[in-house]
């Protein structure tokens, strides 16, 4: 089941296919030892709605700390790249996704620094999520804004 969730005030909605959260559910930091995993976010963008249909996972490439994840941008682009061309230049790049070792995720000063450097750098919004152990963290950034979607357990 989609779970829509409406990021904007002219109403436009993020949709998260399950098969993508539950995806992303394998990476939670359960243990004390497991490093941040993270990747990319593809979808569709309808109208002003976003559909998320896909995400990347971490490569050997990527660099996983404990509290930290850095992303070897060239797997992870070479998937968005493939991905767009086999849907006809439909699906896109809509967003980033990471883990942070804590029940209920809130971002860093650095997870909004990195943040901000990708809204300002699209003309359409992009799609933020923090995978926790418990609930997760979404949020929507466009230019200079970012929205807080949900801090529920989606």
């Amino acid at each position: 089941m989609l779970k829509p969730l409406p990021f904007r005030p002219s109403g436009a909605m993020l949709l998260v296919e399950p098969q993508v959260l539950e995806r992303l559910s394998a990476f939670r930091q359960m243990e004390t030892s497991a490093p941040e995993a993270g990747g990319i976010l593809m979808g569709y963008r309808r109208g002003p709605h976003t559909h998320v249909t896909e995400a990347t996972v971490p490569t050997s490439r990527d660099a996983q700390r404990r509290f930290g994840f850095f992303r070897h941008a060239t797997h992870h682009q070479r998937v968005a790249l493939r991905r767009w061309k086999e849907s006809g230049e439909t699906m896109d790049y809509v967003g980033e996704w990471h883990t942070h070792p804590e029940d209920d995720p809130s971002p860093s000063g650095v997870d909004f620094r990195h943040w901000r450097e990708i809204a300002q750098a699209s003309t359409r919004p992009m799609v933020f999520l923090i995978v926790g152990r418990s609930s997760n963290w979404c949020g929507v950034g466009l230019k200079n804004n970012l929205t807080c979607v949900s801090g529920a357990n989606f």
